[in-house]
Order: structure tokens, then C-alpha cells, then sequence
């Protein structure tokens, strides 16, 4: 996978490129990234990137033009087409799943804007995606991009170090993930469950799947209508539902 991120301030995607899972995968050669500031696309002799809004009103509109050409620039280096999305708080609320189906394109290109907004033109004829990470205004795009980029890497083949511990996080499998434990087994008195520390592997599956639902049920009930419960899960849904 190659990633480009069009911003006016790549210095702050810089340090997470840098960091942690990004950095590793980056080093393993599982993708590549590049960060274009589109100013440098700009032909206005001011480097503006941005012009009041027709018909008035407050703020300074992102001009299409630049972001059309260092769109264009980066598709021209790639043979595959890509997946443009722009990151804006009117756009598709972001989830585990369209992590999910980022993670199997070759390409991806994440528009950061900044001002009141885009000119309309962008949003209509340039992206294929419109994604935003939850109801509220930041001052940029490039946070957001953050968000998603870290959910789309650690599910690349490899990128992680164990394979199970993307499919088992929460919301991959529909579920809030199940409590987790370590070492001591006895912290100030606060013992871990004797069934994880059984070896009976059966049991313990058994154990973090109910505790999995029982998690759901308690903070996000909403999850559940999205599944197709086996009869057993159904049974301990319809437990806590009568306590």
C-alpha cells in the first residue's frame, strides 16, 4: 500500500509516521507514505490556498485548483487508481469495518483541508470517500487522517506482531473485546479469574466470549443488532436481558 496525504502542515503527521506500530510497519516495507503540501500546487502568486466564499458568509473557502493538481500529481505516480478521501465532519461516520475495506486498497490519497471548508467542486468530483471520525469540528483534516491511517496500517498483513490481535479487537468481531489480564495473578488483592488460569483453553474461550457479550450488552447494547448470534450467544444475551 502507498499512502499520500495532501496537507498544509505535513510537520504534524510527521512524528506519527515516525512512532510506534506506523514506524515498523514503515521499516518492514508493508507500505509507504508520502506527505505533499498542496500549497506548493498553488498558481496564485501569494501562495493563497483559499478565497472568500461566494454569496458571503464567514471564513475562507480551500480553492479547488491546487488540490485538483496535487491530486492529479500524485496520481500520476501510481499505476493503480486510487481511493481519495477527503476528511470532513459531514462525511461517513468512520468504523472498524470501512477500516477494514481501506485496508485491501494499494492506494490510498487523504485530503486534509483547514478553513470553513471546501469549494464544493472537490467534494462532487475529485473523492470517492467522505469520512468523518465523529461529530464534532477540529481545526484540520490532519488529525482525523491520523485516526484513520493507524486503523488502516495495523491491519495490513504482517504489520502487527501477533496475527490474532487484529481480528480479535473490539469491533472487528462485531463485540466489544473481552477483559484482559497479566501478570501477577494476585495484585493487591485484586485476583485474575480462576478459569484463566485453568490451561482449560475450551473453557477460557467460552469464559471471554460471554464476557465479551456481557461488555457489549453494558456499554454499547446497540452492537448487537448488528449480529447474527449463535443459539448459545442468544442464551446469554437473553440472561442479562432478564436479570
Amino acid at each position: 500500500m502507498h499512502i499520500d496525504v495532501l496537507t498544509l502542515f505535513p510537520e504534524m503527521l510527521s512524528g506519527v509516521f515516525n512512532s510506534s506500530i506506523l514506524r515498523k510497519g514503515y521499516e518492514k516495507d508493508k507500505f509507504s507514505y508520502s506527505l505533499v503540501n498542496f500549497r506548493d500546487y498553488t498558481e496564485n502568486k501569494h501562495y493563497k490556498v483559499d478565497d472568500y466564499p461566494y454569496g458571503g458568509g464567514a471564513g475562507m473557502v480551500l480553492t479547488p485548483q491546487p488540490v485538483f493538481d496535487a491530486v492529479d500529481a500524485v496520481v500520476k505516480e501510481r499505476p493503480t487508481k486510487p481511493r481519495i478521501v477527503l476528511m470532513c465532519p459531514q462525511g461517513e461516520p468512520y468504523n472498524q469495518k470501512k477500516a477494514e475495506e481501506l485496508a485491501k486498497e494499494e492506494h490510498l490519497v487523504f485530503i486534509c483541508g483547514h478553513y470553513e471548508g471546501y469549494d464544493e467542486r472537490i467534494r462532487e468530483q475529485l473523492v470517492t470517500d467522505e469520512i468523518s471520525i465523529g461529530d464534532y469540528v477540529l481545526t484540520g483534516g490532519e488529525l482525523g487522517a491520523m485516526v484513520v491511517i493507524d486503523s488502516v496500517v495495523r491491519l495490513l498483513p504482517d504489520v502487527l506482531g501477533n496475527k490474532e490481535s487484529a481480528p480479535e479487537d473490539s469491533f472487528s468481531t462485531g463485540l466489544l473485546e473481552h477483559p484482559h489480564y497479566t501478570r501477577p495473578a494476585n495484585f493487591r488483592g485484586m485476583k485474575v479469574p480462576d478459569i484463566l488460569l485453568s490451561g482449560d483453553h475450551a473453557k477460557i474461550e467460552a469464559w471471554r466470549r460471554k464476557e465479551s457479550l456481557k461488555r457489549t450488552y453494558n456499554r454499547r447494547p446497540e452492537l448487537i443488532d448488528k449480529q447474527t448470534l449463535s443459539e448459545e450467544d442468544a442464551k446469554i444475551w437473553n440472561e442479562f436481558n432478564n436479570k
